[in-house]
Order: C-alpha cells, then structure tokens, then sequence
C-alpha cells in the first residue's frame, strides 16, 4: 500500500498548479475509494502543500471529501422511493458525517450498490473540487467540515461548492438508482 499512495501522490503533485483540473482530480480522488489510498493520496498531497504555503487544495480536498455522504444522505432524504426504510435512517447520519468531513459514511451504501453510488459520489466531489479551487477557496487546517468552514478563505463560496457537488452526486445518484 505505501508503493500505491506514492505513486498517486505524486501524481497529483506532478499536475502542478493547473488550477481547475487538479481540484476536479483531487476531488474524484477523494471518493474513489471513500478513506482509502485515493483518498489518502490526495489528503497526503493537501496537507504536504499546506507546509509550502499552497492553501487552495486543502479546501477542494475538504470540499470532496463532505460530498459522498451528503450527496447520500440528500438522496435518501429527498427519493425516498429509491432507498428502503432502513436506508432511509442511515442516510440521515451522513448528514453529520458528511457535516464533520467523514467521507466513510458512504461506504455502506458503496459495497452495497458500488455501480450506482461511487461513480455519482467522484463526480459529485470533483464538481466540489473544481469549484473550490475556481473559487480560490482555501483552508490553513488540515482538517476540514464545519469545525474549519469560517478559516476558509472565500468561505460563503465554499460552502457554495460542497452543495453544488453533494446536489450533483445525489441527483446522478437519483437518476440512476432503480426505485424499491
């Protein structure tokens, strides 16, 4: 695993500042596998560029990093007729895992419909992503969720790409989804 984080943070550190485009890929990065060595591999890379003063990824990877279980727990909570009961019930904890930056929260809903739910959650968080860095969004924290949003640099705007993000993954989400 340490040869694979390697490998993909230096990806991301070998895009450079290009702007838009590392944010959308940092984004999709941070919902590829929901914690796992994507995720970790664009975190890594954030938090490396905090030390050389580059602010603007740490806030897209923050920004992607809320949107999966938002984007879930907005899909459960607004198509109903596209969850069961009980997943209705645990589509409301993402709203505070997705509030405190815990990406995880999506995974149950991952392993259990991976060809619907991860593809709608990268695009949804490279949205978030590519919108942040537009947004010139950053964040000094190596953290993210409510507890930083009012460090952030252009915070209004912030919070304006997690919600366009998490709107687009739960609505390709939505969309794709068979009902019950």
């Amino acid at each position: 695993m340490p040869i694979i984080n390697q490998a993909l943070t230096n990806f991301l550190s070998g895009l450079g500042n290009y702007g838009i485009i590392f944010g959308v890929v940092a984004g999709g990065m941070m919902s590829i596998d929901m914690g796992g060595p994507f995720n970790k591999a664009a975190y890594v890379t954030a938090t490396g560029l905090l030390a050389s003063g580059n602010y603007i990824l740490m806030a897209a990877v923050m920004a992607s990093g809320m949107v999966p279980p938002l984007a879930i727990a907005l899909s459960t909570t607004f198509f109903k007729n596209k969850w069961t009961e009980d997943e209705r019930n645990a589509g409301l904890v993402n709203y505070i895992m997705g509030l405190s930056f815990i990406s995880e929260g999506a995974i149950p809903f991952a392993a259990n419909d991976p060809i619907h739910v991860i593809p709608s959650c990268v695009i949804g968080s490279a949205v978030a992503g590519g919108l942040s860095v537009a947004f010139n969004c950053q964040l000094r924290a190596p953290h993210g969720g409510v507890f930083v949003i009012a460090t952030v640099s252009n915070w209004s705007l912030c919070l304006l790409a997690i919600a366009a993000g998490s709107v687009v993954g739960c609505l390709i989400l939505s969309t794709l989804k068979k009902a019950t």
